[in-house]
């Protein structure tokens, strides 16, 4: 009988099927076929031996990783970063959102969302050289505004340690957080305008309304990014925090992916592929762990979920 509704569900849905044949099939190549590397992190990689034939040496390498002198460092620096720009990147987006949503005029909407999208479209690399020539302390704007006002010349600021994560997040902010509010104006235009209305009859204010109408509707919206944004904690663009990275900031720059490209991959002393895969599996252990806590955590306190 099971063979049989199969038959009649292929015969009735094959389309369906069809469609589903490439998007699963590039999952499989390309996501889970590449997890057979993952034996890396608990084997001892020598090119003779390959993936399959070196030593196995079990938890060796992640013990060896907590043991490390960098462990500290680069877990924690990666975390407050993370935090530091899932906390703005959250809030700002929403705000924007709701500011978009009560602009009357659709004209000067749409020209303050493409305005604000466009800088979405600047690649890592000239973002960051953008950030060098703007900070440099000599030529750059903000070296020939304090000296013009103070009479002398700035520190630079990408070796200052503590300005290494402002400069980080708050450009991410610039670059991202019009990109980021689509999502939450989609939402918003889904609110019955009837709400509004009834509100306004009732003698509501404009951010009365945005309390009580707006931010309810969009709380499911608004959770489920949180938990994602939660799933990505540990996950810090590599790219950026190497380009930005130097020798005075390092201490707050030596994150995990930069610390693992330069173990693994950069060449830099002995290349070590087995110790830097450990990290990697770490590291999406860490998130995984972090994505399927603030899942629970979420559906117990507002009943929203990713499943």
């Amino acid at each position: 009988m099971k063979a049989k509704r199969i038959r009649i569900a292929w015969k009735r849905d094959w389309q369906l099927y069809l469609f589903m044949l490439l998007p699963v099939a590039y999952i499989v190549i390309f996501a889970y076929v590449p997890m057979a590397g993952l034996q890396l992190a608990f084997r001892k990689y020598t090119a003779q031996g390959g993936i399959w034939g070196s030593p196995w040496i079990g938890l060796d390498n992640l013990v060896k990783f907590v043991n490390s002198y960098q462990f500290e460092r680069v877990v924690s620096n990666t975390f407050i970063l993370s935090i530091y720009g899932l906390a703005c990147m959250q809030i700002i987006p929403i705000c924007f959102a709701l500011i978009i949503n009560t602009i009357e005029k659709p004209r000067f909407k749409k020209v303050t969302q493409t305005i604000v999208n466009l800088p979405h479209f600047i690649s890592v690399v000239v973002l960051v050289g953008m950030l060098m020539q703007v900070f440099n302390s000599r030529t750059g704007i903000y070296g020939v505004l304090y000296e013009h006002f103070t009479g002398q010349y700035p520190t630079d600021l990408f070796g200052k340690l503590g300005a290494f994560r402002h400069l980080y997040i708050w450009s991410t902010v610039w670059q991202n957080f019009g990109w980021q509010s689509i999502i939450y104006i989609a939402a918003l235009a889904g609110v019955d305008t009837q709400l509004h209305e009834a509100a306004q009859i009732d003698g509501a204010s404009r951010a009365q309304r945005v309390w009580h109408v707006d931010l309810p509707h969009i709380q499911p919206t608004i959770m489920i990014l949180l938990i994602m944004g939660i799933g990505k904690i540990m996950s810090v663009g590599f790219e950026k925090a190497y380009l930005m990275q130097n020798s005075l900031n390092l201490k707050h720059s030596e994150l995990i992916s930069t610390y693992v490209y330069r173990i693994g991959l950069s060449g830099v002393g002995k290349t070590d592929f087995s110790y830097a895969t450990a990290i990697g599996l770490f590291n999406a252990v860490i998130n995984l762990v972090l994505i399927l806590g603030a899942n629970v955590l979420s559906r117990r306190i507002t009943d929203t979920s990713l499943w």
